[in-house]
């Protein structure tokens, strides 16, 4: 009983660290494509998201070295710490949203879309939306290395396919918290408020949700895999991770330095004098290929683990499927409301809206 009081309380001390640590390591002062509502200025973010992420995995590593806490703490307290996250995230989510003026919506709407858009604290040293984000990355990261010590120590090697699954989740984390700018200016930032999506969505569904294909086949006998399928698996992932980071940095190119090529590739835009849109290279494959990038990702970890006839495995790529075309809609309705015959001829010239020549 004790050991689940302890684990239940286990994400709200690494949380509590974790924002420590991206308080008092040195970080870099970026501009973000948001303003100000009231200078008109770009909102300021302090970066060190990297620097965070490196220090947690060293602070567990010693911890675990020095037998303090086991190496596979998180694994042993993984249900108990699930519901210490989940608790945490439900508390979180109404402490930013509840004392807030409505947006005149439903309060459940409120409460779940959120009400401030981009909440920033202590001088602006953390920023709401950029700290869950890594609260989510590193508690991430963190419950990878306990399940994985906890298949080590459990079977004296690590499988390939766990391997396999580990080292892309890794990618996934440390590959997020290295392009941290780019992801300023994305969907999440221009468009989402802070509420119980976004919030217990980071602190809970991000760190255990997205580990879920680990998660169900760490236990499970080695689904002896070839290095072929190995090969294979891994192509898929990478082939997504290129096309979702490719696409958010000729963005992030497009925007902070409108004349630069990216990868080779110059610019291409259409225009009306005020505003432009972008309309070759990744983003002229289709409207949100980043999104098919994503999902293409998931399905790489999804099968990694060598258990496709496994539904669990399969629940992160289909969130996917079902957080982004609905994104991929109203981020339309957004984009004509804001572009207007522009946006009309960007989609007669883009036909498609996630996956090219199918959809």
């Amino acid at each position: 009983m004790k050991e689940q009081i302890i684990g239940f309380f286990t994400p709200w001390i690494a949380y509590l660290v974790i924002t420590l640590l991206h308080y008092l390591l040195p970080g870099k002062w970026m501009a973000g494509y948001i303003k100000d509502d009231k200078s008109g200025t770009p909102l300021q973010y302090r970066l060190n998201g990297k620097w965070v992420l490196i220090t947690s995995i060293l602070l567990w590593f010693v911890l675990g070295y020095l037998n303090w806490i086991p190496f596979d703490w998180l694994y042993t307290v993984r249900w108990s710490g699930l519901a210490g996250a989940c608790t945490f995230g439900l508390l979180f989510s109404l402490w930013v949203v509840l004392p807030q003026n409505s947006t005149g919506k439903a309060w459940y709407a409120d409460f779940y879309l959120g009400r401030l858009k981009n909440p920033q604290f202590r001088g602006g040293h953390i920023d709401a939306k950029m700290w869950l984000y890594l609260i989510g990355a590193v508690m991430l990261q963190l419950n990878v290395l306990g399940f994985v010590s906890h298949h080590y120590l459990t079977n004296g090697t690590i499988y390939p396919s766990v391997l396999l699954c580990a080292i892309m989740l890794t990618y996934f984390v440390w590959d997020y918290l290295t392009f941290e700018k780019v992801h300023l200016y994305t969907y999440d930032f221009i468009a989402e408020r802070v509420g119980l999506k976004l919030g217990w969505g980071c602190l809970t569904f991000y760190p255990y949700f997205y580990m879920i294909a680990l998660w169900a086949a760490i236990d499970l006998p080695n689904p002896e895999l070839s290095v072929g399928q190995l090969f294979l698996f891994g192509l898929i992932f990478l082939g997504g991770w290129a096309l979702a980071r490719g696409a958010n940095m000729q963005k992030y190119f497009f925007k902070t330095a409108p004349e630069k090529a990216f990868l080779g590739i110059q610019p291409s835009i259409l225009s009306d004098g005020n505003k432009s849109l972008l309309v070759n290279g990744f983003w002229g494959l289709s409207r949100h290929i980043n999104y098919l990038g994503e999902i293409l990702m998931g399905t790489g970890i999804a099968l990694s683990v060598g258990y496709p006839s496994m539904l669990w495995v399969w629940l992160y790529p289909l969130y996917y499927v079902a957080l982004l075309v609905p994104r991929q809609w109203s981020d339309d309705k957004i984009c004509k409301a804001k572009y207007g015959a522009l946006w009309d001829q960007y989609t007669q010239k883009v036909k498609y809206r996630i996956i090219p020549y199918i959809y």
